[in-house]
């Protein structure tokens, strides 16, 4: 059976995000233990972090940061 993917996603407080995928479920995602080094730093900025969008797999943001879709639906949460 394939992963689900993201189909949404939305940024709320704290670096969470809430991912809606293909299988109807919606779980959020910490993204706070990927903030680090000088390319996924931009996401501490908030505004840039709440410019995240799907792109029909996975959750990214414009300079191409993204989350790998395994981690993104396996360490996500109710």
């Amino acid at each position: 059976m394939l992963r689900p993917t993201a189909v949404s996603v939305v940024p709320i407080d704290n670096y969470i995000i809430t991912v809606k995928f293909d299988n109807g479920e919606e779980k959020k995602f910490d993204v706070k233990p990927y903030i680090k080094g000088d390319w996924y730093g931009q996401l501490m900025d908030v505004s840039y972090f709440k410019a995240v969008t799907t792109d029909g797999d996975t959750v990214v943001w414009p300079d191409g940061q993204d989350i790998c879709p395994d981690e993104l639906y396996m360490l996500s949460y109710e």
